[in-house]
């Protein structure tokens, strides 16, 4: 009788497991739709005539994870009302806000495991990387990631995930550890059965990176090499890289990536966000991938026309980069550490009502 109510005790947590897979959020790309679950986003939706069925519409979010392990740094860095910098705090923070930026129709966020600039622009001299030099893992860094990752998963939600950026990858020692940080992350996400993500290799890859690998000329083999893991069933993961604002992707880049990242950064006038688009389809390697701006700092939700839009016309998905400038408060600003990750200010809500109306959420 024992062994029976083992044998049983067994087979429910089989039952168990195998249901909580089956209900994993999987992202892929068809031709230049984005789908989730094997259904097109925003199926069936238009607004004011545009098609937004398979686009992604999505936010930086790159600081979920982030710590600073330089003391003399991280001060700078502390929360108004404990006048102490808390990393865990800011995931919790982050995964208790996600559901809201769901309920408006955002489907996808960037994080960053080197993270961005924690004052919107310029990098100093603060430490904040999930990898050691030699471009292990770091646990802690990882613990946090995976609980965004589950909350994303369990909404349904994408992450674009990035491995690097230009303001920390010189914290790992040298090509070697950059490929072990590649294989290490890839391999965890495998491990972990995340199947949710979009692989952004590097942020901005045409700005001062350390290592020629993670600069244009060949980032493709990063491309390649993260692609060439079966995640399993033969699924790999969507990957690609981004470049800065107004720059174009290069063709050895093209070839090779799922989809393509594009910035408005510098981008002032909504005409040039569809130009961006129609010379990133004449690129040599061109096949009709998705295009997606993930980070534009260019708003004006209230007005007729703007980049958000200009995007969607084009039929590009766009993403809302909100960093705090001089003199504002705590609330504002999606990339400034601390960050309030609730949709709190003016910019954040006229964004996300932005979202909401053009996803019919």
């Amino acid at each position: 009788m024992k062994m029976k109510k083992v044998i049983v005790s067994i087979l429910t947590a089989l039952l168990i497991s195998n249901y909580s897979l089956a209900q994993k959020t999987v992202v892929s790309i068809k031709e230049n739709q984005f789908y989730i679950n094997g259904e097109p986003t925003y199926k069936g939706r238009y607004w004011n005539g545009n098609k937004i069925e398979g686009l992604l519409f999505n936010s930086r979010m790159v600081q979920g994870v982030f710590d600073d392990e330089n003391p003399e740094t991280r001060v700078q860095f502390v929360y108004p009302d404990t006048k102490k910098w808390d990393p865990n705090r800011n995931t919790k923070e982050f995964v208790k806000a996600m559901e809201d930026w769901y309920d408006h129709g955002l489907l996808s966020f960037t994080l960053n495991l080197q993270g961005g600039s924690p004052t919107g622009y310029g990098n100093k001299l603060w430490v904040n990387t999930a990898f050691d030099e030699a471009g292990n893992i770091k646990q802690a860094y990882f613990s946090r990631l995976n609980k965004i990752l589950k909350k994303a998963d369990k909404l349904g939600m994408v992450v674009i995930l990035g491995y690097f950026y230009f303001g920390q990858d010189q914290f790992i020692k040298d090509e070697k550890a950059i490929i072990n940080a590649t294989d290490q992350t890839t391999q965890w996400l495998i491990d972990k059965g995340y199947k949710n993500i979009l692989i952004e290799v590097n942020n901005e890859s045409t700005i001062h990176y350390d290592h020629d690998i993670l600069k244009p000329d060949r980032v493709d083999e990063l491309i390649v090499r993260i692609k060439e893991k079966d995640a399993g069933n033969g699924y790999h993961f969507p990957t690609g890289t981004s470049f800065s604002g107004a720059e174009l992707p290069v063709a050895n880049v093209v070839k090779v990536s799922d989809f393509l990242l594009l910035h408005g950064n510098d981008v002032k006038e909504p005409e040039l966000i569809t130009k961006m688009v129609e010379d990133t389809k004449q690129i040599e390697g061109f096949n009709n991938q998705p295009i997606l701006f993930n980070e534009d700092d260019h708003y004006e939700f209230e007005k007729e026309n703007n980049n958000l839009v200009a995007a969607v016309k084009a039929y590009a998905s766009w993403g809302f980069f909100d960093f705090r400038r001089n003199g504002e408060s705590y609330e504002e600003g999606y990339q400034s550490v601390p960050v309030d990750w609730t949709i709190s200010s003016k910019r954040k809500k006229d964004f996300f009502n932005k979202v909401k109306e053009i996803t019919g959420k």
